[in-house]
């Protein structure tokens, strides 16, 4: 096949990107597979730099108020969308997906008009802007969550899961500690605030790392974001020298395997990152960012919250104290690690790479 994949802004939106791409690969090694973006988005870093062909339209986001920007956007799209149609037809694919963020509505759109198949990716449970807009057009819709269903037309939304949640599911998780050189034998919890950090949870982790000798049983790994590192580690030695049941990393580039070998998950609740725990049947902590686009993090974690496969702390309430107790209140109850599994794992797709493949296979262009 030949296939268009747009997705852009952030992380959780490209990354879905790549690992449908390295599905698609695995397939079909013949494949041709263009990727369009933005030109100052994360993702004309990231692909390139995967050795995939990358072109780029210029789109801003709509705001939620009534704003004059408003019509600049509308202006920008149509010239987005001509752009789009002239990269499309040159490249000819047989399937156009989108995966997320403002440049997927320029590109899905031109390919709709252009009368080739199209399916949009949604990964939060409370469906953006974008999405919602190209639903309308697009030929499938594929969501992370059951509960995104109810958000799109009938007929063409199916559940699938999140691609990333494939890689993950592979993952040798013994690997995964040994490279941490963590103690065996301890119930591992892993903290961590995203690729760059949160400075919430550092300060949270730094509150309570006095106590941890307190519970000697579990193994607490904190993986700080290298920015904050350095100011990170030295105001855990201001409060004592740093605990022997804890192991601090700026950052952790084989995080797959990682989750694999941990039994508890305390972050923040980005989609990818949700598709990541349950298909690894992973219970956590979640501290939802307040700072992104329609509250998504909060909805999402409520989610999982509501069925049973996560404890959800928001950032008002955080503090060193509150996230210790809800860690503890997890590892010290083997029924409540059992059934938080259980429920994580219920609504985890680790098999949905292939599953939104299949869905392009059944649409793609003869």
């Amino acid at each position: 096949m030949n296939i268009v994949i747009s997705g852009g802004g952030t992380g959780g939106h490209i990354y879905p990107a790549l690992a449908l791409i390295k599905e698609i690969k695995r397939h079909e090694p013949d494949s041709r597979i263009l990727y369009i973006g933005t030109e100052k988005g994360l993702e004309a870093q990231i692909v390139p730099k995967e050795g995939i062909a990358f072109e780029s339209v210029y789109i801003t986001g709509f705001k939620r108020s009534l704003s004059l920007d408003n019509v600049k956007t509308i202006a920008r799209f149509l010239k987005a969308t001509r752009r789009a149609k002239r990269i499309i037809q040159d490249f000819k694919p047989d399937v156009v997906v989108g995966t997320g963020g403002y440049v997927c509505g320029p590109v899905v759109y031109a390919a709709s008009a252009l009368g080739i198949p199209t399916l949009v990716h949604e990964q939060n449970v409370i469906p953006g802007l974008t999405n919602k807009f190209l639903s309308r057009y697009t030929s499938r819709v594929a969501v992370t969550f059951s509960g995104s269903a109810t958000h799109f037309p009938q007929g063409k939304t199916v559940v699938t899961g999140n691609p990333r949640a494939t890689e993950v599911a592979l993952a040798d998780g013994a690997a995964g500690l040994a490279s941490l050189n963590v103690p065996p034998g301890k119930r591992y919890v892993l903290i961590v605030g995203g690729s760059r950090g949160a400075r919430a949870i550092n300060e949270a982790v730094i509150d309570m790392t006095a106590a941890l000798s307190d519970y000697p049983d579990y193994h607490f790994i904190y993986v700080t974001g290298e920015v904050h590192y350095e100011k990170t580690i030295e105001a855990i030695r201001r409060n004592g020298q740093l605990p022997v049941n804890m192991t601090v990393r700026p950052f952790i580039y084989n995080m797959p395997e990682v989750l694999a070998g941990i039994d508890l998950i305390v972050n923040r609740a980005g989609a990818s990152f949700l598709a990541e725990i349950t298909a690894l049947g992973l219970p956590s902590v979640l501290i939802p960012s307040p700072y992104v686009t329609n509250n998504h993090q909060e909805k999402n974690a409520r989610w999982l919250e509501e069925q049973g496969a996560a404890r959800v702390i928001i950032e008002p309430e955080l503090s060193g104290s509150a996230m210790l107790a809800e860690i503890d209140a997890v590892l010290k109850d083997d029924k409540r690690i059992k059934t938080m599994r259980s429920a994580a794992k219920a609504l985890g797709q680790p098999d949905a790479a292939t599953l939104v493949y299949n869905e392009l296979k059944a649409i793609a262009r003869a």
